[in-house]
């Protein structure tokens, strides 16, 4: 019983959003995701992709396409952002480098352009959970209130 939740808590940490409105394109990411591990959560419009954050409070980083019916990947970024510190990563065709400084403002943490590699879009999404994990661990212990900052880590109230 207990390997069954340990296992079950390490799915829940491998939990991706996919927001992309092409099918194949979907398709052929989420297979390869599948294979390497990681749960997913599929989306084909932005508007979409927030209503499955919403419900799927435990996705650990979400791969969004820019060029959207609706709400593009741009404004979804946004409102993860404001939203909490999910890890983003831009998968799309905009290879400006306009395109690219925007989203990485925006607060994504990786932007890749499509065509892709499968291998390396799964190995950027590790580095990211590495990333984000290292994070969280630091901030354990790190507690803010009004004008206190308490770090318990490093015995200090300032």
């Amino acid at each position: 019983m207990e390997q069954f939740l340990i296992e079950r808590k390490e799915q829940a940490m491998k939990k991706v959003l996919v927001l992309e409105d092409e099918s194949s394109i979907r398709s052929f990411i989420v297979i390869n995701l599948r294979r390497a591990g990681y749960e997913v959560v599929e989306a084909e419009t932005g508007e979409e992709a927030l209503e499955k954050l919403k419900e799927h409070t435990d996705v650990r980083v979400a791969l969004l396409d820019i060029m959207l019916p609706g709400i593009d990947g741009f404004e979804v970024c946004r409102r993860i952002r404001k939203a909490g510190n999910t890890p983003v990563m831009m998968l799309t065709a905009k290879g400006e480098t306009f395109d690219k400084v925007l989203g990485l403002e925006l607060g994504a943490d990786d932007y890749m352009v499509k065509p892709f590699d499968a291998k390396e879009v799964t190995a950027r999404i590790k580095a990211v959970l590495r990333r984000s994990s290292a994070k969280e661990e630091e901030n354990k212990g790190v507690y803010d209130f009004d004008n206190l900052h308490l770090d318990m880590n490093r015995y200090e109230l300032k």
